[in-house]
């Protein structure tokens, strides 16, 4: 095991070792590593980790950087993991469902102070982290960063964004922050349905995870709260977005993680600070249509995963682990985030956008690109140790980062 606390003098043998690169997404980070940073001034050094050594050289030869040392290890053999973690500046793992293959990832990071991102938009995962974690790495100095892609860059970083924007406008911050995510185009993949489906199995076997699921700070430290509570269930006219909205599902991680890297900064936007989102659906009786098409889908989506003999119906109709959008349908992917800063009468108003995927194509970038952040930037970052959100850890660096990767962080009004 390595010494601790870290240096952080990129001494470790590799910047990025990437575990799960055979799966569908991980496939896609190391296409956007190789292509975008080996052989560049920033002197990258990548590894990719798994449990398949010729599946990983395909991959490799795939990228077109047959060079790449391959690691080996098993999710749930802690002594690979630890000789795997102790290389390593940072981790990047996109094996889900995180909640049956990430904690043993995690712990390996945690013991060896090494830094982490992934793709979790599993909410009880990350408090079981934290719970588990957050101490141990404040004193290894592990900076253990969760949901770094789709969930929830946009909602994270974009608070930030348009808060540093009120204040420098208005001379503090806004009390209140609303997200209007809408307007997009993707596909799902076999993972994203098989975390869907192990969280709807989980609550069957322990239904306090109910708690934990519906509380508005479950990722809070303990005792530190505020006014909000569960996130939009029904269709509603949102005057400050003037137009009809729905639940979106997402919101139950993101909203979180947003709450948390509030908490985690020291409360700067106020105790009182509000943060909601929802699915904008447009204008008029089409905008209301579809947020009633949109409200009755989840509830049928989710209660349908929920019914034994329902469930196999729906799973046929689905990808299966390891599939997801063709290269076409991520290529005309695209979306648009809208954010609202409200305070003292005063708004100012953001966008975070991308033209790619967003769960695939845009997910891809943001996670390699926080990775990077951790790895090249890591020692000028003033947070250290901890279980971290992406703002909390990396704040408005990581938005340049992303801006300079081709990403809209805008503000608009």
């Amino acid at each position: 095991m390595t010494t601790l606390p870290r240096s952080r003098d990129r001494s470790r043998e590799f910047d990025i070792v990437l575990w799960g690169a055979t799966g569908f997404t991980g496939r896609l980070v190391a296409d956007y590593l190789a292509r975008n940073y080996l052989g560049r001034d920033t002197g990258l050094r990548l590894a990719l980790a798994g449990r398949n050594r010729e599946k990983l050289e395909s991959v490799a030869n795939e990228v077109g950087a047959p060079q790449l040392p391959i690691l080996i290890g098993d999710s749930f053999d802690a002594d690979s993991l630890d000789a795997i973690a102790s290389k390593a500046e940072v981790l990047i793992t996109t094996v889900g469902p995180y909640a049956k293959y990430g904690a043993e990832i995690v712990a390996a990071c945690v013991r060896n102070g090494t830094d982490y991102c992934d793709l979790t938009g599993e909410t009880h995962f990350v408090r079981a982290m934290i719970d588990a974690h957050h101490e141990e790495a404040q004193r290894t100095g592990a900076r253990i960063v969760h949901c770094c892609g789709f969930d929830s860059i946009p909602s994270d970083l974009g608070t930030l964004m348009v808060q540093e924007a009120f204040k420098q406008r208005h001379g503090k911050y806004a009390s209140r922050v609303k997200l209007a995510a809408g307007e997009m185009s993707g596909g799902p993949s076999g993972g994203t349905i098989a975390t869907m489906m192990n969280i709807v199995d989980e609550l069957k076997e322990n239904p306090g995870l109910r708690k934990v699921l519906g509380n508005p700070y479950a990722l809070n430290p303990k005792g530190v709260r505020g006014p909000d509570k569960r996130d939009q269930t029904g269709v509603r006219f949102d005057k400050d977005f003037d137009m009809w909205t729905a639940p979106f599902l997402m919101a139950a991680t993101n909203t979180r993680i947003v709450r948390r890297s509030h908490a985690l900064m020291g409360l700067p936007w106020g105790e009182d600070f509000r943060y909601s989102e929802v699915m904008s659906t447009g204008k008029g009786a089409k905008g209301w249509s579809r947020a009633a098409s949109v409200t009755g889908g989840i509830v049928a989506l989710m209660g349908g995963l929920a019914l034994p003999f329902t469930r196999p119906l729906i799973e046929k109709r689905l990808p299966s682990v390891g599939e997801g959008p063709s290269k076409e349908t991520r290529d005309k992917g695209f979306f648009k985030t809208r954010l609202i800063a409200l305070g003292d009468g005063q708004a100012v108003h953001a966008l975070v956008a991308d033209q790619h995927d967003p769960g695939y194509g845009s997910t891809a970038i943001m996670v390699s690109e926080s990775a990077l952040c951790l790895a090249l930037d890591g020692a000028e970052l003033e947070v250290q140790g901890g279980v971290l959100t992406p703002a909390s850890a990396m704040g408005m660096r990581l938005v340049d980062r992303l801006r300079a990767a081709g990403m809209t962080f805008e503000i608009r009004s």
